[in-house]
């Protein structure tokens, strides 16, 4: 190295491809992780793909499994972690409900979109949001509080559904809903979002969302079906009756795998870049 040659500050060389853990600027006990492509530009605007965890907090298991889909297409991904065990120590469930002891998720996650706005080359505007099991609970929820905010959902095998259903008590359904949130549901905005439901044809395990007696359960639950297949099922009729626009993707041979739900999630996504682009 000669004496006119410069070295790049630490913190750009961290600009690109697998960025490190940060912490909220709203809420430092949250987290997230990024990938951002090297070819992108500080001027660019490239898509943002958020894709929340489940229950186990994967985020980063999720983060890397997608680094060929954005390096091939220029987009960020962006994957926020929402620790169990915020101030219940036994809590594993907090950011699926959206609000939990105080905690709006929902403002969260959109206060770290925000952050990475910020100091990273996305459009932020609107954004694609994928959740897995835990995951696919927040994401629908948050889709009934923010759909002008987002350019697809894809809701993978929630264990939990929340119905458009005013006969039915937040969280089973949105009796409730205006009282808690303080805000009404934009079924118009609703219907312009499309949404992806995914699930695998294995996924048939019930002892996780079979619970009674346990936080996450509300009376009511077995209605909507024994496994997580027949709830997303559920949900979708629902959706459908209320004219939103769904597309229900198995995934043959997969039982409960956030992974192997990501190339029909990616290869759906990409369809709807596309077609943006």
């Amino acid at each position: 190295m000669t004496d006119t040659q410069q070295v790049a500050p630490t913190a750009a060389f961290y600009q690109r491809g697998s960025i490190p853990i940060f912490a909220s600027q709203a809420d430092p006990r949250l987290h997230y992780l990024l990938y951002v492509p090297q070819q992108l530009k500080d001027d660019d605007q490239a898509p943002l793909l958020v894709v929340q965890h489940g229950t186990a907090r994967t985020a980063a298991k999720y983060r890397d499994h997608l680094k060929p889909f954005a390096d091939e297409h220029g987009v960020v991904i962006l994957t926020p972690i929402f620790p169990a065990g915020l101030i219940d120590p036994t809590d594993l469930h907090n950011f699926k409900f959206i609000e939990y002891q105080g905690i709006r998720f929902d403002h969260m996650l959109l206060s770290i979109v925000d952050e990475v706005a910020e100091r990273f080359p996305v459009a932020t505007d609107k954004f694609y949001l994928h959740g897995f099991s835990g995951g696919g609970q927040f994401v629908h929820r948050f889709l009934y509080l923010h759909p002008e905010r987002l350019a697809a959902a894809s809701i993978g095998a929630p264990g939990r559904i929340t119905q458009l259903d005013d006969k039915l008590d937040w969280w089973l359904g949105t009796r409730g809903f205006e009282e808690k949130f303080g805000q009404t549901i934009d079924f118009d905005a609703l219907r312009r979002v499309p949404i992806q439901m995914v699930v695998g044809t294995e996924d048939v395990e019930t002892w996780e969302i079979n619970n009674p007696g346990e936080s996450n359960w509300m009376d009511g639950v077995e209605k909507t079906g024994n496994t997580r297949i027949e709830r997303l099922r559920t949900l979708e009729a629902n959706f459908r009756s209320h004219g939103l626009d769904v597309t229900f993707d198995l995934v043959e041979g997969a039982a409960h795998s956030g992974s192997l739900m990501l190339p029909t999630v990616t290869t759906w996504m990409e369809s709807l870049m596309n077609a943006h682009a």
